[in-house]
């Protein structure tokens, strides 16, 4: 094993009903006045909402509710909330939906309480944060494992740049996890978070590192599981089972539990952002369109690897590991494809797009030519271009 620090502090209540359970977990958190994120109206209307707020009213603490997060949460949603519950005296977060109301409570937890910074400069990279507000979770799709990470990206409309930063501050206190509250997503949601879940854990696995036998055979078994799964979650969405495997695998694939003794590569997720910042994409298709474009531009840097991502994963047979790479390749491609997600630019709502704007999808994950990309195989700027490119048919 490759030397590490692993601090995973967010407490999990998982299992049916366990949304009632929010308001002990706000108050053993010290919190007295929450602010309450949510969604769409689905939160309202499933009746969720309203058994989280009794829970907190139950318990004697003031909550105030803000709607309307959407997908690829944006700046400007973030900075109108700070402005209208500055003064409002909130000490605790609590985010009920996906990776998206939580990333949103996570820049909020941020921003509140130093209103002398832009909240954008943590993601820009001008500002650190040193301190936030708590932030606890009741999570209603198995997708992002924001609910465990410490990680938050935020979308900047007026420039079209999707970004995040990583902090310790991030992290949520509690996750409330009841697999039960996923059975009505549409299949294309569940989908994407099968893809998220899968390319949370792929990012880790390809690594500039060698050994870590353990978190290898950790992550293997997230890939396998989520595999296996996301396909029964599709055809019987309220199979307890699968939803509650897919929801354990959403959060272990994105606390560093799989990538311990590793370094992180993440250009995939990379090359997404940029998909999503400019096209409003959703962000597991645009990890679905993105991996096996990549994947076949970097496989000859480690071919034992993907030939072992394809024997232990998907079962390739080829004992030759370039085939076995190419394999594995195909392998994932197909399992996005059964999933009804792109796997091309061409298949997505972006449609085949102009050499000029792969350009500028190409200058902006470089940011403007300044940085190399990844560590598997790090990319610069017409590396990059030359994986959009192979995504662009």
């Amino acid at each position: 094993m490759q030397a590490f620090t692993y601090q995973v502090p967010t407490k999990v209540i998982f299992g049916r009903e366990t949304e009632q359970q929010a308001g002990p977990a706000v108050q053993a958190e010290g919190g007295s006045t929450v602010l309450v994120l949510y969604g769409g109206g689905s939160a309202v209307r499933s009746g969720l909402l309203g058994r989280v707020t009794a829970s907190l009213t139950g318990c004697g603490l003031r909550w105030y509710t803000k709607g309307g997060i959407q997908p690829n949460p944006v700046l400007r949603f973030v900075c109108e909330t700070l402005e209208e519950y500055r003064d409002k005296e909130i000490d605790f977060i609590l985010g009920v939906g996906g990776g998206s109301v939580l990333d949103t409570a996570k820049a909020l937890a941020a921003g509140l309480p130093r209103p002398e910074v832009p909240v954008w400069d943590y993601y820009s990279g001008k500002e650190k944060p040193i301190t936030a507000i708590p932030v606890g979770a009741v999570l209603t799709i198995a997708a992002a494992g924001s609910e465990t990470s410490d990680s938050t990206v935020l979308t900047n409309e007026a420039t079209q740049e999707k970004r995040g930063f990583n902090a310790e501050w991030n992290r949520p206190r509690f996750a409330i996890l009841n697999p039960e509250l996923t059975y009505t997503l549409p299949p294309y949601q569940t989908a994407c978070g099968v893809a998220d879940i899968l390319m949370h854990t792929l990012d880790r696995y390809f690594s500039d590192v060698q050994g870590n036998e353990l978190t290898d055979a950790l992550a293997e078994a997230i890939l396998r599981t989520t595999v296996r799964f996301g396909k029964t979650a599709l055809v019987r969405p309220d199979d307890y089972e699968a939803r509650s495997e897919l929801m354990w695998c959403g959060s272990l694939s994105h606390n560093n539990l799989t990538g311990l003794g590793r370094t992180k590569d993440f250009t995939v997720h990379q090359l997404g952002h940029e998909l999503s910042g400019r096209y409003g994409m959703a962000h597991g298709a645009s990890l679905a369109i993105m991996w096996p474009a990549w994947a076949r531009q970097v496989w000859t840097r480690d071919p034992a690897r993907f030939a072992r991502l394809g024997r232990t994963v998907f079962g390739v047979s080829e004992e030759d590991d370039g085939q076995a790479a190419l394999a594995a390749i195909a392998a994932v491609e197909a399992c996005f494809r059964d999933l009804g997600l792109p796997v091309s630019l061409g298949q997505s709502e972006a449609g085949v797009i102009p050499e000029e704007e792969l350009e500028a999808l190409a200058l902006g994950c470089s940011r403007g030519r300044s940085r190399s990309v990844g560590s598997f195989c790090p990319l610069d700027h017409d590396g990059l271009l030359a994986v959009y490119r192979a995504a662009n048919h």
